[in-house]
């Protein structure tokens, strides 16, 4: 049966792989709130040793590249190889933070100086794609790729998104909230928490920044928004959960929620009185400024006694920033914490369906295995990355692997083909992109993410009580959409959607490549370990090797033979 399920998975990187030109982006309805942290229906997922063969060498190498990175050329691949995977772990936590807010403001002083004045546009009206555009160049170009990897990944659990006016206009509203994914993502989780929560981005986004206390007088009360979901998306999930990711059940079988309406009004009471910061502001704040922390009013703050989860009572008569260190306190010391975020950072970079003893490894960790601090997250991402089930052998009998999100196949490619441009400046303001795979960092259309982490596409997988999470935005118009964005790198003009001075178009670098293109099976076992990590399948090796071989012009062997393996199932699907 497992292979089945497989084959169901594959099937969409084989629409794919038959598809011609044309098509656009997929539609994605808006995702519904989840149900369940874990998967429903179905017998549960087939859990494997303890300690299954690892995958080792080059391969090895290249499959972490692939989850601990948007992508990487061979040369950096072998530079895995050499130092191996635990020492590479510990180089790049010991980089400086690549930050986006710089690039900002330095496109913010291109445009003050008249640099973007050849542009048929009002400067001021690119201010609110600064922020994008510094996400492709830091991207493509920044050295800290486990940090970049990472932040992107929170980026999916703490949702925010530049659908909201405010937002989009403000060019550092999303920089900086991303900045501050960057700051944390080998943290503690509770400070991410904290500096989430504080964030204003997040504030407006989910509305509890100008949150006032009850005036029942005047028929207002707090905000419930950010209240409900910082518990249900954030921290602790819906329902109580076991070191393993399961559901803890009452006496009569039935999931325990965590909290309840009473509770989620009793926390709102908590995020009141919170503004702008930034010199001469009020409450409620006029100035927005996104560089600054939220600031406490307390004369607008609740500062009566509040009961938190867990029966924790946050005394009267504190200080508004108290009482938000007392309810992140409250939150981070859950013991739900370790297994819902741990989950979904396996999701994020590993397999959407780890095995319960992986999950519960990982909980360990979070919660400070091995002598570290509870919620340090460069243990938590040591146990995701290095654990024997995301270093073993892949396996088609055993349900591990994910589905490729389509962004993150195209900027892989765009990585492991070392783009460049001549000015060092990757522009992109990612609305193409947007507009064919319906996907782009911090723009999902709601607060749940592009894809829920207990998605079940209708069929064999659900039947399995799998999940396949980015299968919610996969149908047969968004796979011929990212197959048509890989065309246009590979095949056609080089994807630039700011095709205007004064950026220059970027370009591939395909040497490496070209040395191989007369040798066709030496071509493919490269391609095979840089993309693929060993897993190119013999049918799809045989049909790309086919088709280069009717090619004579060696520059296109290559571009086709790439093409064709980035289309491919095999590359669509991780194992």
């Amino acid at each position: 049966m497992a292979r089945q399920l497989v084959a169901a998975v594959l099937m969409a990187g084989a629409l794919a792989l038959t598809a011609g030109c044309g098509g656009g982006g997929g539609g994605a309805p808006a995702p519904a709130p989840p149900t369940s942290p874990s998967p429903g229906g179905g017998d549960p997922a087939p859990v494997e040793p303890d300690t299954p063969e690892p995958l080792r060498g080059i391969d090895a190498a290249a499959r972490l590249a692939s989850r601990a990175s948007f992508g990487m050329p061979w040369e950096a691949i072998n530079s895995i190889a050499d130092r191996g995977e635990d020492a590479w772990l510990e180089d790049q936590f010991a980089l400086p933070v690549a930050y986006h807010d710089p690039v900002v403001t330095e496109l913010l002083t291109r445009a003050a100086n008249g640099d973007f004045d050849s542009i048929d546009r009002n400067p001021a009206n690119l201010e609110g794609i600064y922020s994008r555009m510094a996400w492709w160049h830091r991207t493509l170009t920044a050295e800290d790729q486990l940090r970049q990897r990472v932040a992107f990944a929170l980026s999916e659990i703490f949702v925010v998104s530049d659908n909201v006016a405010l937002l989009f206009q403000s060019p550092y509203a999303m920089s900086n909230y991303y900045d501050t994914l960057l700051t944390h993502a080998f943290g503690n989780f509770r400070d991410l928490l904290l500096a989430v929560t504080l964030h204003p981005t997040m504030g407006v986004y989910l509305s509890h920044i100008n949150n006032a206390r009850a005036n029942p007088e005047a028929n207002t009360f707090p905000d419930e928004n950010y209240a409900r979901e910082v518990m249900q998306l954030f921290s602790i999930g819906l329902f109580e959960l076991n070191p393993d990711g399961s559901e803890r059940l009452d006496g009569a079988g039935q999931p325990i929620p965590t909290y309840d309406n009473e509770g989620i009004g009793e926390l709102a009471r908590v995020f009141t009185g919170l503004s702008f910061g930034g010199d001469n502001n009020r409450f409620p704040g006029r100035l927005p400024e996104f560089r600054e922390p939220m600031r406490m009013f307390d004369s607008f703050h609740d500062s009566g006694a509040k009961q938190l989860v867990g029966g924790t009572v946050i005394p009267g008569g504190q200080d508004g920033l108290q009482d938000i260190e007392d309810a992140i306190d409250n939150l981070f010391q859950h013991p739900n914490v370790g297994p819902f975020i741990g989950r979904q950072l396996i999701q994020r970079l590993v397999s959407s369906n780890p095995s319960p003893a992986y999950v519960e490894r990982v909980t360990a960790a979070f919660n400070g295995a091995g002598g570290a601090m509870r919620g340090d997250m460069r243990s938590v991402l040591r146990a995701v990355l290095l654990d024997p089930e995301a270093r073993a052998l892949p396996d088609p009998e055993i349900p591990r692997g994910k589905l490729r999100e389509p962004l993150l196949r195209l900027v892989a490619a765009l990585r492991q083909l070392n783009t460049s441009s001549p000015d060092g400046f990757y522009a992109n303001t990612g609305f193409y992109v947007q507009e064919q795979i319906q996907q782009h960092p911090l723009s999902a259309p709601s607060v749940f993410n592009f894809f829920l982490p207990a998605f079940q596409p209708v069929g064999a997988i659900a039947d399995a009580g799998l999940v396949a999470p980015e299968f919610q935005i996969t149908n047969s118009t968004s796979v011929i959409a990212i197959a048509n964005l890989l065309q246009a790198a590979l095949l056609g003009d080089f994807l630039n959607d700011l095709r205007v001075p004064p950026f220059s178009p970027a370009s591939l670098d395909l040497g490496e490549y070209l040395a191989l293109a007369d040798d066709v099976p030496a071509l493919l076992e490269r391609l095979d370990t840089v993309f693929t990590y060993g897993t190119l399948g013999e049918e799809s090796r045989d049909s790309i090797a086919e088709a280069a071989a009717l090619i004579d012009d060696t520059e296109l062997r290559v571009r086709v033979a790439l093409y064709l393996l980035l289309i491919s199932p095999d590359y669509a699907v991780e194992l």
